[in-house]
């Protein structure tokens, strides 16, 4: 079997603030980085006691230069470096027959959810497909369908857990920690979440054959809802995109990959409004 694993750091066990996952805090990052690694670790080490074999990860957390390649398997392959085309789920199109979506959180506005966004906590406000408000494990999951990839297990808090088989009911949901609020979580410790994490991708991995692929109906309709309205001002100048509000634009397609590519650019593009005038 051949396996994809989207690594994200913020659902990783013990995570609760934004400093533990920013790259240029050098007290508390590095332990992320630790944390985040064994993870992912042990995912793959339980998809092989199922008998998968060849592994892509894509390192799918902020600079996407976390992951401590030395703590891998030295068999697996390992796509690093940001500004990806397509982003946390950059190489789905290779052929791969189910995939992982570990340390991946809430979605923005999620109560209860813990570092909760979408993508980019200070662009998005929102994002909604089809009137469903997306997560980052919807949005990609979408990505992995088109090329007929089911995800067969997502790890991080209880609120992604949730949403993610409420939506696929065939993931197998491994939760490591209950938010409270936005900057803090009852979680569990390291070793237990790695061993609820290796048992959860055995059996992830045992029920392959139950696994759909996940996909939007087209025609699709993309909505975001920006954090200001200069953001919006930005995406609004993209062809096809169109302002429906003060902080929200619109764009239709006749497929989701189309819809994916302009949400990514859209993102990218309203960042820009972020910096000094």
């Amino acid at each position: 079997m051949k396996l994809y694993v989207s690594a994200d750091m913020e659902g990783t066990a013990g995570i609760c603030a934004w400093a533990q996952v920013d790259p240029s805090n050098r007290h508390e990052y590095p332990r992320s980085q630790i944390a985040m690694t064994q993870e992912v670790r042990a995912a793959i080490d339980g998809a092989r006691d199922a008998g998968s074999a060849e592994v892509l990860i894509n390192d799918a957390h902020w600079s996407m230069r976390n992951l401590l390649w030395e703590e891998l398997p030295d068999d697996v392959r390992v796509v690093s470096g940001s500004r990806k085309p397509f982003s946390m789920v950059y190489g789905a199109d290779q052929g791969f027959d189910g995939a992982f979506f570990t340390g991946y959180h809430a979605k923005i506005g999620d109560a209860g959810g813990t570092l909760a966004h979408t993508y980019s906590d200070d662009v998005l406000y929102n994002v909604s497909v089809n009137g469903l408000a997306c997560s980052e494990a919807l949005l990609n999951a979408a990505v992995l369908g088109i090329y007929g990839v089911p995800v067969l297990l997502v790890t991080g808090d209880r609120c992604i857990v949730r949403e993610t088989t409420r939506h696929l009911p065939w993931v197998v949901g491994v939760s490591v920690k209950d938010g409270i609020g936005t900057n803090a979580a009852e979680s569990m410790t390291p070793e237990d979440a790695r061993a609820a994490i290796r048992a959860g991708a055995r059996e992830a991995v045992a029920r392959r054959d139950a696994a759909q692929p996940f996909s939007f109906t087209p025609p699709i309709v993309l909505e975001m809802e920006t954090v200001r309205t200069e953001h919006a001002d930005f995406i609004e100048l993209l062809p096809r995109f169109e302002r429906v509000g003060g902080r929200a634009v619109r764009f239709a397609a006749d497929d989701y990959l189309t819809a994916f590519r302009a949400f990514l650019v859209a993102t990218r593009i309203a960042s820009a409004a972020n910096l000094p005038a």
